[in-house]
């Protein structure tokens, strides 16, 4: 007997996978079953039903759901019925197989869904597998099963690993995948065990010295274990892998003449779920204290759940397969147990009171399949080839008969009183330990308080008897002071008393001579004072003399200031008025030479007024007829480039309209642009922009900035003086298409600066940018997508040299959704300058995921195939080529380019 190493390195029977087919929902109906398609089937309500469900217990039915496919023809059955049709026709559609017993008559079966030989892997999961795995996570238990002929797919269907190519993935990999997927680490788990049944032994596959595993079954329940068997908690997609390919290399298989590598043993996966469900938490009043809540403990529940994945041996004639000896009786060994486990779903559709369970350890493991509380999904698998015709007939039929089965589904569920016990006791403890800390934290608070009452009552009673004794110290030596100074006082009185009686008379004699003295000097200082105000009076009316003679000279002085004053407003009214005629003359002139200049090339004339002036007028601001000055260049050199910026500080708003218009013409032509930065004409720009609302102006004004921007001295200064703020203000307000287009021109301007980079987005250019989109003009979009398209290449260059790490400030504002819905824009120079923003986001490894998120990989495979513009094309393709996150992407979504 040939044992295989691997089962999982070739395709069994030939069967191979073709992506595109549709996934769609089983249905429910037969042609040759005794089941009306409009009614269910019956239901067992016998105990002794495969699974042992009876009529008075709770449950969801579930009628066994049954799925065809059918295996393309191998090399042999193409060589040999190369003269002979297929024994059976698929009607996908109508979910229907008919069988031709001969070149006339024909039999019709109707299935709840018919694969075809084109139908993928993924879509097989998906109408056989996926609900049951559904219903698995929710807490049912499920089975998926094989059946059919050696050869015709069944390994192939169910365990294929899939690793050289991730499509060809069976249903065990893909439920193992949904299985971790939908539970968490922290609060469940997941196990598998993965078994053999050969010759009636249940074998591990995990540990080959466990060879003989007893069937356990619990008396009240019915339910069926394997306490022998060998059980592999889950942690990952990759753990699973290498237990199935472990399990593979321990399961029997032999080389017939059928097949190649066929099984000689049923494969059985079984694969435990355990979660965790929280019931709501009720909010319930206290009966005795209507003011006081509590919260009911929630109540923690345990779901257990089973999903068994049966991979039958195929049954086989001898004659056909050519076993002999050992692998003879290998194959009476897999025929009887199909035969025993085809008599109970006979006994179960045909509500027999006898089901015979016991038959084979195959019917026992099974026995919640078919009639219990699992629900089941079979795939019953054939081959087209004619020679086969009875053993494709008998898996039809065998398919049929298990439609007629109805489950009835059960979630187990149990109360997680350990866990409950668990979560109380810890709340317990921390209620406990939080209600000392604060009882603690009180009696300490409260002596605390009383420590410092009693301080500050015995610092108050000194602080009082201190203050007493001082006052009372104080009041006697004021008293004692108060009678001292009256007993002073009555002595100097009675002393002064007496000496003026005896003085009397003297004193009275030099009082009278010291008063004849004070009147004498009294009426000299009034002479003199008189003296005084006549001399002032006289030199007053001198004056007034002086001052009438001089009023005269003064009126003359101001008549002649005043015609000096009116002479000099009127030349400079003239000389703005003369300027203005000039610009508008030098203006019309360029206007008609241009409008020359296009005739005389057979086209029609644009006429490219200041408003017009951007960077793409640069060039013609430069050209010159005949080889003459152009036009405003000869205006500066007659004017002078100081009166004309002095103009646009002018009070009359077409004065200033006309300057702003001349200043935007010089600043087109590169040999201007120093000298008007020079002489401050940026700064008077920035201010127009910033005070004046005049729609005329702001365009204009933001044109000349665009003009001045094509400048790197310019680009520094503007960003210094607030330019991109004010920029990024004028955008937010304006409405008008010519605006926004200057705007958006001077800020793409901008954007292709690599010192400005951080600035800009700082400032909010790059929001501002964005912002002007709801414009929809396509000037707009087009200045809009060649700044996106600046940044992009800048930031690129940036993070090639090391000097910018992280995701692309693009990406940060919010720029990427934008940029891909007009990846394919119908305006070549919005489509060009997307592009190029597309392949310079890509080349940072950085932004690779976000742009897969947001479909911009998509646009870059179309960019490498379709752009028009050769080097644009390969920067694309070389871009996916070199990162490994849209390497991996393409592969996994199929795509070639």
């Amino acid at each position: 007997m040939a044992m295989a190493t691997s089962r999982n390195g070739a395709v069994r029977g030939s069967m191979r996978p073709i992506s595109g087919a549709n996934s769609s929902n089983l249905r429910s109906s037969s042609f040759k079953s005794r089941i009306p398609s409009s009614a269910p089937a019956p239901r067992r309500n016998s105990s002794a039903s495969l699974g042992g469900a009876s009529a008075g217990d709770n449950g969801v039915p579930g009628r066994v759901r049954v799925a065809v496919r059918l295996r393309p023809r191998n090399a042999d059955e193409s060589v040999a019925d190369a003269d002979f049709a297929d024994c059976v026709e698929l009607q996908p559609e109508l979910k229907r197989l008919k069988l031709r017993k001969n070149n006339w008559d024909t039999e019709t079966y109707e299935f709840d869904e018919v694969l075809t030989e084109a139908a993928s892997q993924k879509r097989v999961y998906q109408v056989v597998a996926k609900p049951v795995v559904e219903s698995v996570l929710e807490g049912y238990n499920g089975t998926v099963m094989a059946y059919g002929q050696t050869g015709t797919g069944k390994t192939f269907t169910l365990g294929r690993l899939g690793d050289e190519d991730t499509a060809a993935r069976g249903i065990m990999v893909r439920s193992m995948e949904d299985i971790i997927g939908g539970t968490s680490l922290e609060t469940d788990s997941v196990s598998v065990s993965y078994l053999q049944l050969y010759m009636e032994t249940i074998q591990d596959l995990l540990d080959p010295t466990n060879d003989n595993i007893a069937i356990v079954e619990d008396p009240k329940t019915g339910d069926v274990s394997l306490p022998g068997a060998t059980h592999v908690e889950i942690r990952n997609q990759q753990n699973f892998l290498e237990l199935l390919q472990l399990g593979e290399t321990h399961r029997v298989a032999a080389n017939t003449k059928l097949n190649t590598e066929s099984s000689r043993s049923h494969a059985i996966l079984m694969v435990h779920v355990k979660r965790s469900v929280v019931e709501n938490e009720d909010l319930v009043s206290n009966e005795t204290e209507s003011s006081s809540h509590f919260v009911r403990p929630s109540k923690p529940l345990v779901r257990r759940s089973k999903l068994v994945l049966v991979d039958l041996a195929g049954s086989e004639r001898v004659h056909k397969s050519g076993s002999e000896g050992h692998m003879l009786e290998e194959a009476k060994s897999i025929n009887l147990s199909l035969s025993a486990l085809g008599k109970c779903i006979n006994a179960i559709a045909e509500n027999s009171p006898h089901v015979p369970l016991r038959d084979s350890k195959l019917t026992r493991l099974l026995r919640d399949s078919f009639g219990g509380t699992a629900r089941t999904s079979l795939i019953v698998t054939i081959g087209p080839s004619p020679r086969h015709r009875g053993e494709t007939t008998s898996t039809i039929l065998f398919g049929q008969r298990a439609m007629k089965v109805e489950n009835m589904l059960k979630i187990k569920e149990e109360f997680d009183y350990k866990s409950l016990s668990k979560k109380l006791e810890v709340q317990l403890d921390k209620v406990i330990a939080e209600n000392e800390r604060q009882l603690k934290a009180f009696d300490d608070d409260v002596e605390r308080i009383n420590l410092q009452a009693q301080n500050r009552i015995s610092e108050v009673e000194k602080n009082f008897a201190e203050a007493l004794e001082k006052e009372k110290l104080k009041c006697q030596m004021e008293y004692m002071e108060s009678v001292k100074k009256l007993e002073e006082k009555l002595i100097s009185n009675q002393r002064n008393y007496e000496n003026g009686k005896r003085n009397g008379e003297v004193n009275g004699v030099v009082t009278a001579s010291e008063l004849a003295k004070l009147k004498e000097s009294l009426e000299n200082e009034i002479k003199l004072r008189k003296a005084a105000e006549e001399e002032v009076n006289k030199l007053k009316s001198q004056s007034s003399l002086k001052t009438r003679s001089g009023e005269g000279e003064d009126a003359g002085i101001s008549r002649l200031q005043k015609l000096l004053e009116d002479e000099a407003l009127q030349k400079k009214k003239l000389e703005e008025e003369v300027t203005i005629l000039r610009s508008q003359l030098v203006q019309l002139t360029f206007e008609a030479d241009q409008m020359r200049r296009c005739l005389d090339r057979g086209a029609p004339g644009n006429s490219y007024s200041a408003t017009d002036s951007l960077p793409s007028r640069h060039s013609q601001a430069r050209e010159s007829a005949n080889g003459q000055k152009a036009p405003f260049a000869t205006l500066c050199e007659q004017v002078g480039l100081q009166k004309i910026l002095q103009l646009l500080e002018s009070d009359d708003a077409n004065i200033r309209i006309h300057a702003v218009k001349v200043v935007a013409n010089l600043a087109a032509e590169e040999a201007n642009q120093e000298k008007i930065v020079e002489a401050g004409g940026l700064t008077s720009l920035l201010m127009l922009l910033r005070s004046y609302e005049d729609e005329t102006v702001r365009r204009v004004a933001a044109g000349a900035i665009a003009n001045l921007a094509m400048n790197e001295v310019s680009q520094q200064l503007i960003v210094d003086q607030g330019g991109i703020s004010l920029l990024s203000l004028t955008a937010a307000d304006a409405e008008d298409p010519q605006t926004l287009r200057m705007v958006a021109g001077a800020i793409a301007n901008l954007c292709g600066n690599d010192k400005l980079q951080a600035r800009l987005w700082s400032d909010g250019g790059i929001k501002a940018l964005l912002g002007m989109v709801r414009c929809g003009h396509p000037d707009v979009l087009a200045q809009v997508a060649r700044g996106i398209a600046n940044f992009a290449k800048c930031e690129s260059r940036a993070t090639t040299q090391g000097v910018k790490n992280g995701r692309s400030l693009l990406i940060e504002d919010g720029a990427l959704p934008w940029i891909v819905q007009h990846a394919n824009d119908e305006a070549a120079p919005i489509r060009r300058h997307i592009e190029l923003a597309l392949c310079h986001l890509a080349q940072h490894e950085v932004n690779a995921k976000e742009m897969i998120s947001g479909g911009a990989l998509w646009e870059l495979v179309r960019i490498s195939k379709e752009c028009s513009r050769e080097d644009i094309r390969s920067l694309a393709h070389r871009t996916l080529s070199s990162s490994p996150v849209f390497r991996s992407e393409i592969r996994r979504l199929g795509i070639h380019f």
